[in-house]
């Protein structure tokens, strides 16, 4: 086993069926970009069992002892594993934030598709948002990928699968955004493209931010959080406007 096993298995997820506006016609393009977003925005199915528990055990090991830090005999007794069976699943260090990569993409997929399903996707995008932000600050997970953005800066493998992460995010946000303004295909990412850009931003830098006092802390999560529902609100104003 490989950490390919924990790519997001597309071929076997749940289309989503996304509503088409009454009269396409009347925008053009729409109707593809809809077809499109509904190919992107599929549920994955959930990795195997003892893979998540593998991830979720290394995960609490990185965290402690950071990716240069933890061996991977720590990271194989972190998992109950001994040394040799660990090395079947993963190779190397960089194989394992690799796979932490992309399995943290599936839920992200999951995320966005409960977002485009739901009745108000702007509203459940900013509630989504508001828990990464807000409710997460601080936590191991963002310890975790504070330490994988560090390790991308000086492996270019690991640098690959986490730029492939925020592309994947920055054409789902655009693909919620067409959908809720009508905006076709062609003038989606020259519209958008800021907006999506300035919300990866702000959520990634909010959640890497060093521990400081809890109420300076709390005041940056709610200025975090302004600028971003500021930005929403744009594409709200424009949704209104048909």
């Amino acid at each position: 086993m490989n950490e390919c096993s924990f790519t997001p298995h597309r071929g076997n997820a749940h289309a989503i069926d996304l509503p088409y506006p009454a009269n396409p016609h009347q925008q053009p393009g729409l109707a593809r970009i809809m077809t499109l977003q509904t190919r992107a925005l599929q549920v994955p199915a959930a990795p195997e069992g003892r893979q998540t528990d593998i991830l979720d055990a290394v995960r609490e090991a990185f965290v402690e002892k950071g990716f240069d830090g933890a061996s991977m005999q720590d990271l194989a007794r972190a998992a109950g594993m001994s040394v040799g069976n660990f090395y079947r699943y993963f190779d190397s260090k960089d194989a394992i934030v690799e796979a932490l990569i992309r399995h943290d993409l599936t839920e992200i997929e999951r995320d966005f598709a409960i977002i485009i399903k739901s009745e108000n996707p702007l509203a459940t995008l900013r509630e989504t948002l508001h828990q990464h932000v807000l409710d997460k600050r601080n936590s191991a997970d963002s310890r975790l990928w504070a330490e994988i953005t560090a390790v991308a800066a000086r492996k270019e493998r690991v640098a690959k699968v986490l730029h492939q992460l925020e592309d994947d995010i920055h054409r789902y946000l655009l693909a919620v955004f067409a959908h809720v303004t009508g905006t076709n295909e062609a003038a989606v990412g020259q519209r958008y493209g800021g907006h999506a850009s300035l919300i990866i931003l702000l959520v990634k830098a909010s959640s890497m931010c060093s521990p400081i006092q809890p109420v300076r802390l709390a005041e940056l999560g709610d200025l975090v959080m302004r600028t971003i529902n500021h930005t929403l609100d744009e594409i709200e104003t424009d949704a209104a406007k048909g």
